[in-house]
């Protein structure tokens, strides 16, 4: 069994109730995305593989936060890798234009370095895995909002909400003697926000995007 978070005290699946619910958050971030792109009928491809990626990242959460275990713990991580990927390759790709091996260096080096940050669970109580993507999103956000894409905003409000949920997901362990339940919850709620803000603002930008077509992100 793995033990990381505030909120177990036991082996038994129903250990971190708040922990596992919570989840809901990434399916409900997956459905409004998946009725904005309906609605702007920018529904290719590659939006749908992320809106698919979301509801993974919230089952493989829930999974991990019940049965606490290496394979549960690899369905939590793993989505969450690859979401990061795809998005800023089509960001990259469809909104910004870059060229296909600027757009695979950046995607691999992001990726790569998450998985690197992970290893090093006993820092920051793991939030370290989450340096390199805050990064990102960060610089998307500036892009964004200085490009004046639709949405301009969103980007950036987006990187601030993920500072927040970083400081819940921090404090977790440490906070745990005055409140037994722990943060890590709230992390799953703001971190649902950020994933909704930051499709929006790709959504909001795909139907008339610079870049060429690409396998990833071709219309459905």
């Amino acid at each position: 069994m793995i033990d990381l978070y505030c909120e177990r005290t036991d082996p038994g699946l129903l250990a971190e109730p708040f922990n596992a619910v919570t989840n809901i958050a990434f399916l409900i971030a997956a459905w409004l995305a998946w009725n904005l792109g309906w609605r702007l009928n920018v529904l290719s491809t590659g939006i749908r593989l992320l809106i698919v990626l979301l509801v993974s990242i919230g089952i493989g959460s829930a999974l991990y936060h019940t049965f606490a275990t290496n394979w549960a713990r690899l369905l939590d991580v793993f989505p969450i890798l690859l979401f990061q990927f795809c998005y800023l390759w089509i960001y990259a790709r469809r909104i910004a234009g870059l060229n296909y091996r600027l757009t695979l260096g950046a995607a691999v080096a992001v990726s790569a370095a998450g998985y690197v940050m992970e290893q090093f669970r006993a820092v920051l109580n793991g939030s370290l895995m989450y340096a390199p993507a805050i990064v990102l999103l960060a610089s998307l956000g500036l892009y964004h909002f200085r490009r004046k894409k639709h949405g301009r905003l969103l980007l950036l409000a987006s990187t601030g909400v993920f500072a927040v949920a970083l400081v819940f997901r921090t404090i977790d362990q440490a906070i745990c003697p005055s409140l037994p339940v722990g943060t890590h919850f709230v992390w799953h709620l703001l971190t649902g926000v950020v994933l909704y803000l930051s499709m929006r603002a790709l959504l909001l930008n795909s139907a008339n995007s610079p870049g060429p077509p690409s396998r990833l992100d071709r219309s459905a």
